[in-house]
């Protein structure tokens, strides 16, 4: 009935970045990967500031500029409020002092989202993942794994989303080249193929456990109700499970990944976030409009296709490399 999985026979490519040169650093592929927000937000903005003195009309464009980079109204409005009372308190005048106090601003917004996942507190741990379709949910999951191992973790994988050949097929191939086992059936219950992995995990004594679950929009109340069950089902595998909630965003949705956040969260209870694909995308304000509008821990961000390119949430490395030319 479930299958424990090692390999693979499907022609999955995976990207392991097993590299001939060595990787540039974490830093670097941060502000690389941030290069089309920069130029949205951070660039504008000092382009803007170089003006000097803060006036209605350097306002109006600063409000213009951070809604364009999604950062939402909310937090838009909070932003500019908090750099008009800096700027009278402190008597700001020069563009290097206006780029500095909005940049403190920004990273104290952010600030609270900037809570890291302890996974020690329970063996297993079990982190239940959920997104909509293509928002980069399994991908993730096979760099959490490696994130993990990194850590000295033992990690066992659930392939809950049983509609999808290739989610499975996907996870077998992180499991085989990671050295994973994963935990699969084609079709059926995926609430089933989860329990299945929390007691096998009990019984191999393993520490993480990350569950799958098939891609679903908001809109699709069955399919919310059904990843609703698929939670309780993991509660009864073991009692206070799962331990982490994670609802994996796309960055390119924008202001979208706010309302997505709601729903989710209303169904299953969020209690993290990893945030995807900030390389492809200038929309990476909405990160401000999270913390403004929906304060859930922001636990990880990708920047990269490569394994090692999703790394913990920091408030000061991403405003730093959103706003360094």
């Amino acid at each position: 009935m479930f299958s424990f999985l090692k390999k693979s026979e499907a022609p999955i490519e995976v990207q392991t970045d097993v590299a001939e040169k060595p990787r540039a650093s974490w830093t670097e592929r941060l502000k690389s990967g941030l290069a089309r927000s920069r130029a949205q937000l951070g660039g504008r903005i000092t382009s803007l500031f170089q003006r000097g003195k803060i006036d209605a009309e350097m306002l109006e464009e600063l409000e213009g500029t951070l809604l364009m980079a999604d950062v939402g109204v909310a937090a838009t409005q909070h932003l500019l409020d908090e750099l008009q009372a800096r700027v009278k308190r402190d008597k700001l005048e020069t563009g290097v002092q206006l780029q500095q106090a909005l940049s403190d601003i920004l990273t104290d917004l952010l600030l609270p989202l900037q809570v890291p996942l302890d996974v020690s507190t329970h063996k297993p741990y079990i982190i239940m993942l959920a997104g909509v379709n293509g928002a980069g949910k399994t991908t993730s999951i096979g760099k959490l794994a490696k994130y993990f191992q990194a850590q000295g973790k033992s990690v066992l994988l659930a392939a809950g989303d049983t509609f999808r050949a290739a989610a499975r097929e996907q996870l077998t191939v992180w499991g085989d080249r990671n050295q994973i086992t994963v935990i699969s059936q084609e079709g059926g219950d995926p609430a089933a193929v989860i329990f299945d992995a929390i007691n096998a995990a009990k019984a191999r004594g393993i520490d993480v456990v990350l569950a799958d679950t098939a891609g679903r929009l908001p809109t699709q109340l069955h399919l919310m109700e059904e990843i609703a069950k698929v939670k309780r089902v993991i509660a009864k595998a073991a009692p206070g499970a799962p331990h982490e909630v994670l609802l994996v965003l796309d960055a390119n949705i924008g202001q979208n990944a706010v309302t997505q956040v709601q729903a989710f969260d209303a169904a299953i209870g969020v209690t993290g976030l990893v945030v995807t694909k900030l390389d492809g995308t200038a929309k990476g304000g909405v990160i401000a409009a999270i913390a403004r509008t929906q304060p859930k821990p922001l636990r990880f961000i990708g920047v990269g296709e490569g394994i090692d390119d999703l790394q913990p949430f920091s408030a000061r490395e991403f405003v730093d490399a959103l706003f360094e030319q």
